[in-house]
């Protein structure tokens, strides 16, 4: 019997991560696909799924040159003066540029002290430098949660906090699995 409770634990940790995965994915290619298909009227299955990667390929196309950053940069303007619309439109860009834009701000890996010669938590640095807030000697430095999609800034005199010599991704699912992840 616990040969067989084994195997089912095994199959459970294989399992439940792909089912998941899997289904996360199917559910955002056809709400896409559904979306395009209803605003266009047409019944091909799929035909959503790829106006959507052609229609964000094309804005990064366009973004690309200089009228089309003008455009974005004016559509952003406008966005910057209307409250909630601000608060949703900037704090998701910033979250997509810390990850894949060209100021990427989870590409420092870092071990902090949370008490002189205690315990240690690790996280990314964001900014180098807190002169703005007058903390000369001070660093920002993102601690994400495990198991969930939040986090922390916290400020950390510079003496506390250690470079890691590792990547983003491995620092990150290291942090996110609880510390289980990782080599």
């Amino acid at each position: 019997m616990k040969v067989l409770r084994d195997y089912f634990l095994r199959g459970l940790l294989i399992f439940v991560p792909g089912a998941l995965t899997i289904f996360a994915v199917i559910w955002a290619f056809t709400t896409l696909d559904g979306l395009f298909r209803g605003i266009l009227g047409v019944k091909i299955p799929g035909l959503g799924v790829v106006i959507t990667i052609a229609l964000i390929t094309g804005i990064g196309l366009l973004a690309s040159n200089l009228v089309g950053k003008k455009i974005f940069d004016w559509f952003e303007s406008i966005l910057a003066k209307l409250p909630l619309m601000k608060l949703l439109y900037s704090a998701s860009k910033d979250m997509i540029e810390a990850f894949a834009g060209e100021k990427k701000s989870f590409d420092k890996p870092v071990l902090v002290e949370l008490v002189v010669g205690g315990p240690m938590a690790m996280g990314f640095m964001t900014k180098k430098s807190l002169g703005f807030l007058g903390l000369t000697d001070h660093v920002a430095v993102y601690l994400p949660q495990s198991y969930n999609f939040a986090g922390s800034v916290l400020i950390f005199p510079t003496k506390q906090v250690r470079p890691l010599d590792i990547g983003s991704s491995d620092a990150m699912a290291f942090i996110v699995s609880g510390g289980v992840s990782g080599k």
